[in-house]
C-alpha cells in the first residue's frame, strides 16, 4: 500500500498541541508582516490542511479566525475615525490587543487547552 500524501490519520496529542500554537503564532507573524492584512491567512490554511486530523487544531483555527475577521472589521473602523485624531490611538490599541490575546491563546494551545479570544464575533463555526 502506498502512502497517500492526503492522509487522515490523527494527530499526536504533542502534534496537536504544536500545530494550534501555530496558528495563533502564524496570525501574529501575518499581522507583523503584512501591516494588520494577513493575519487571517496562516490560520486559514492550517484549518484547510489540518481540519479532519485534529478537532483541536480546528477549534483553534476557528477560534484565530474569527478574532483576526473581528479585529480587522475593528481596524477598519478604527482606521475611519482617523480623521478626528482618535482614530491613531484606536488602531493601535488593536494591534496591542491582537499581539497581547494572541500570545495568550499560543500559550494556550501549547498547554493543551482550549481558548476563546475576548471581544470576538464567531462567523466560523
Amino acid at each position: 500500500m502506498t502512502d497517500d500524501l492526503r492522509t487522515t490519520r490523527p494527530l499526536s496529542d504533542h502534534d496537536a498541541r504544536l500545530w494550534a500554537t501555530l496558528t495563533h503564532v502564524s496570525a501574529l507573524i501575518g499581522i507583523v508582516v503584512g501591516a494588520g492584512f494577513i493575519g487571517w491567512l496562516g490560520p486559514l490554511i492550517i484549518l484547510l490542511v489540518l481540519k479532519d486530523r485534529s478537532a483541536f487544531v480546528a477549534d483553534h483555527a476557528k477560534t484565530t479566525l474569527n478574532f483576526q475577521i473581528t479585529m480587522f472589521i475593528v481596524a477598519v473602523i478604527a482606521a475611519a475615525t482617523w480623521i478626528i485624531l482618535v482614530g491613531f490611538l484606536l488602531t493601535a490599541a488593536v494591534y496591542v490587543v491582537v499581539i497581547v490575546f494572541s500570545i495568550i491563546a499560543a500559550v494556550a494551545a501549547d498547554r493543551g487547552q482550549r481558548y476563546e479570544y475576548p471581544l470576538t464575533i464567531r462567523f466560523i463555526r
